[in-house]
C-alpha cells in the first residue's frame, strides 16, 4: 500500500522538478557546450532629450543649436521668468537663445529682446558670467566688436578658467584686427579644453593666418566629434567655405549638402551651394539655391551675392529687385542695433555711390579696424578714384604680419587692379594670376575681369639672364 501511494507522490516531485529545470532553461541556451544566459527583461531605455533640452546644452557651451530646440528653449523660459521674474539664470539663458535665433535667421528685431532680457539677468546678479558672455555674443552678431571686447573681457575677469568665453574674445579681437591677441587667447583656450568647438574655433584662427590645411583638419575633426546635427552641419558649412576660398568646388558642395542634410535650417549652407554651383555654371540649380537661403535667412551679403550672379546672367531687373533686398535689410539690422556698413559700402562701391561707400568704410575702419575692412575701404577708394590711397589699404588688407595671411582670391583680385591703375604692372599681374590660381571662380562678376586684366597685362617681359663681370665667381 504504501509503495502504491509513494509512486504518485514521486511522479509528482519529478514532475515539480523537470517543471523547475525548463523554466530555469528557458533564460538561457547551450551552444556547442557553452552556457549562453539569455536577458529576460529590457529595461526600457531613457527618452532621449527634448529639442530644447538640446538647444539648452548647445547655447550654454557655445555650440549651434537647431532652429525647433531654440523656440521650445526660448518659450520655456519665457514661462520661467514670468513665474520667477529674479531668476538670473533663466533671464541669461532666454538673451543667449534671443541672440542665437536671431543670428540663425538673420532677423536683427530678437537683438533688443536679448539686450533686454541680459540686461536684466546682470541687474539681478551683479557677477554674472553667463549674462556677460550673453552680452559679448550679442555684440558680435552685432558686429560691434568693440563692446564683445569690453563685455568678453569683463566676463573673464570673473572667471578667467570659464572656457566659454574664450571663443567670444577670439571673434571679438578678429573683427578689431587685434590677430595677436586672437592667437593669445586661441592659445590660452586650448589649454583649458580641447573638443569639437574648440577645434572649429582653431580652424577660424588658422584660417585667418593662412593655413589653409590646418584649418580643414581642424573643422574635419570637429565635424566628426560634433554630438548633434546642427552643430555637425555648422562645422561642415563652415568647412565647405573654406574648400570654396581654396577653389576646390567639389569638396566645396560635398560639405554643403551634408550640412543642409542634417540640419534643413541650414541657410549659410544653402547660400554657399548657390556659390558653388554658380562657379560650377549650374546657374537654375544655383538660383534656386540662393532663393532658399534668403526665404529663410534674408542675409544682405547673400542679397549681394544673388545680384550680382543675376547681373552677370544679364538679368539687370532681378539683380536691382535683391539690391533693393539688402538696403532693406541693412535698414532693418541698424533699427536692431546690428552694424551691417560693411556689405553695404561693398554694394555701393560696385553697384551704387564710391564716394558714399568711402564715407562708410573710413567711419568704420575707425571703429573696427580688421582685414575685411581694410580690403572693402581699399576697393572703394578705387572705385572712386583715390588710388594711391586705395594701395595703401590693399597692402594693409595683404599684410601677413597685420594678420591679412588669408590672402584670399577678392583681396588679391583687388590689389592686384589697384596696382594695375598705378602702372605697376609686374605687382599686377603677380596678384591677379594669384587671384586666379587660389580661386578662378571667386565671383561671377569679379572673376571675368581679372582674367581680362590679367591677358590686357600680357605675359612677362623676357629680359634675359643679367651678364656677370669678369671678377664675379
Amino acid at each position: 500500500m504504501e509503495n502504491q501511494q509513494e509512486g504518485p507522490v514521486r511522479r509528482e516531485r519529478s514532475a515539480r522538478r523537470r517543471r523547475v529545470l525548463l523554466a530555469s532553461a528557458a533564460g538561457c541556451v547551450v551552444l556547442g557546450g557553452v552556457l549562453v544566459l539569455l536577458p529576460r527583461e529590457r529595461s526600457a531605455e531613457p527618452a532621449p532629450p527634448s529639442p530644447g533640452a538640446l538647444a539648452m546644452e548647445a547655447v550654454g557651451s557655445g555650440v549651434p543649436a537647431a532652429l525647433p530646440g531654440l523656440t521650445e528653449l526660448i518659450e520655456e523660459r519665457r514661462n520661467a521668468v514670468r513665474k520667477r521674474p529674479r531668476d538670473a539664470t533663466s533671464w541669461a539663458v532666454l538673451g543667449a537663445a534671443y541672440v542665437e535665433r536671431g543670428r540663425r535667421l538673420a532677423d536683427p528685431a530678437y537683438y533688443p529682446r536679448a539686450e533686454k532680457a541680459l540686461r536684466t539677468s546682470l541687474s539681478v546678479r551683479p557677477r554674472n558670467t553667463r549674462a556677460l558672455e550673453g552680452l559679448a555674443a550679442l555684440s558680435n552678431a552685432r558686429r560691434d566688436f568693440p563692446a564683445a571686447r569690453r563685455w568678453g573681457e569683463a566676463a573673464l575677469k570673473l572667471e578667467p578658467r570659464r572656457w566659454t568665453t574664450y571663443p567670444l574674445l577670439i571673434d571679438a579681437y578678429t573683427g578689431l584686427g587685434e590677430y595677436k591677441a586672437a592667437k593669445r587667447t586661441l592659445d590660452r583656450l586650448t589649454r583649458l579644453r580641447s573638443g569639437p568647438a574648440v577645434l572649429a574655433r582653431a580652424a577660424a584662427v588658422y584660417r585667418d593666418r593662412g593655413w589653409r590645411e590646418d584649418a580643414a583638419a581642424s573643422l574635419a575633426d570637429a565635424a566628426a566629434g560634433a554630438r548633434a546635427p546642427a552643430e555637425r552641419a555648422a562645422y561642415l558649412e563652415r568647412a565647405g567655405q573654406l574648400a570654396f576660398e581654396r577653389g576646390d568646388l567639389d569638396v566645396a558642395l560635398r560639405h554643403f549638402r551634408e550640412a543642409v542634410r542634417l540640419d534643413p535650417d541650414q541657410f549659410a549652407a544653402r547660400a554657399g551651394q548657390g556659390r558653388t554651383l554658380a562657379a560650377l555654371g549650374r546657374t537654375t540649380e544655383a538660383l534656386n539655391a540662393y532663393r532658399a537661403a534668403l526665404a529663410g535667412q534674408p542675409c544682405p551679403r547673400y542679397a549681394l551675392e544673388l545680384g550680382e550672379l543675376y547681373e552677370s546672367l544679364g538679368m539687370p531687373e532681378a539683380a536691382r529687385e535683391r539690391y533693393g533686398l539688402l538696403r532693406e535689410r541693412v535698414r532693418r539690422a541698424a533699427a536692431g542695433g546690428a552694424d551691417e556698413e560693411l556689405v553695404l559700402g561693398r554694394f555701393e562701391a560696385d553697384h551704387g555711390d564710391p564716394k558714399a561707400a568711402v564715407r562708410r568704410l573710413r567711419a568704420e575702419w575707425r571703429r573696427q579696424p580688421g582685414t575685411e575692412v581694410a580690403d572693402a575701404l581699399g576697393w572703394a577708394l578705387y572705385r572712386a578714384g583715390e588710388t594711391d590711397e586705395a594701395l595703401r589699404f590693399a597692402l594693409t588688407a595683404t599684410d601677413t604680419e597685420r594678420g591679412g595671411g588669408v590672402l584670399d582670391a577678392a583681396s588679391m583680385y583687388h590689389r592686384g587692379m589697384i596696382e594695375q591703375k598705378l602702372n605697376r604692372h609686374g605687382a599686377a599681374r603677380r596678384h591677379l594670376t594669384e587671384a586666379l590660381r587660389i580661386n578662378p571662380h571667386f565671383s561671377p562678376l569679379h572673376a571675368p575681369a581679372a582674367r581680362t586684366a590679367t591677358e590686357a597685362l600680357g605675359e612677362p617681359p623676357d629680359e634675359g639672364v643679367p651678364e656677370m663681370d669678369g671678377g664675379a665667381g
